[in-house]
């Protein structure tokens, strides 16, 4: 059974407790593949790897690979699912949620994630689409708010919540209440992460346990 973590979003790097724990799970370093939650968003042909934040924390962290791959809409299909079949790390990148769900979609790499046996990272957008369901929420145009559950790539069965702009104060407010009658919902706060490792879940930093519309802060386990 695979490693997976799911990350919020780290506005430095990564701490030091949670570097430990990567160096510890990740001992095949040949082949890092990140994806890209922004895919159609790029200039040039090429990748700059100093302009993916998710690659300047694992550089901090001293987590170096043989090969690194970048997958957005400059790749191919067959070529992206080849590399990720080959990944030693999968990297899930942030950025916006819906448009990586639709990329995963259309490049058929759902599947070919879960299969994987790599270790699994996700961060913010692409730890929503490491979860079985995730809730987007959005404005129409008359400012009506809206809210549309994504099926992830189901993991694990659990939902996950991470937003820059979300915190205790908004998880009470119920908003993922509904989710939560149907699965637990792991709702994250800025610079928190998650590990689950045989099924396992251990925590580090501000996340909540949303379980039948009953909210509750866990204890850090990581």
């Amino acid at each position: 059974m695979s490693t997976h973590y799911y990350f919020s979003w780290f506005n430095n790097f990564f701490p030091e407790k949670l570097v430990k724990s990567l160096h510890e799970d990740i001992t095949d370093r040949q082949s890092l593949v990140m994806i890209s939650a922004d895919p159609s968003n790029y200039e040039d042909e090429q990748v700059n790897l100093d302009d993916i934040t998710e690659w300047a924390w694992l550089n901090q962290a001293n987590l170096k690979f043989d090969e690194y791959h970048f997958i957005d809409y400059r790749m191919q299909k067959e070529d992206a699912q080849r590399v990720i079949q080959n990944a030693s790390v999968i990297f899930l990148c942030g950025g916006y949620p819906a448009l990586q769900h639709d990329f995963l979609e259309d490049y058929e790499l759902t599947d070919v994630i879960k299969k994987s046996n790599a270790v699994i990272l996700g961060a913010s957008a692409g730890a929503l689409n490491m979860a079985a369901k995730w809730l987007n929420l959005g404005n129409t145009a008359d400012e009506i708010e809206t809210s549309t559950i994504y099926d992830g790539i189901g993991f694990g069965h659990f939902a996950y919540e991470s937003h820059s702009q979300r915190n205790y104060a908004t998880f009470v407010q119920g908003y993922l209440f509904p989710l939560s009658e149907e699965m637990d919902v792991y709702a994250a706060e800025q610079e928190s992460a998650m590990r689950v490792k045989d099924g396992v879940i251990e925590t580090m930093g501000p996340i909540y346990l949303i379980a039948h519309s009953k909210i509750q802060k866990l204890a850090e386990t990581l």
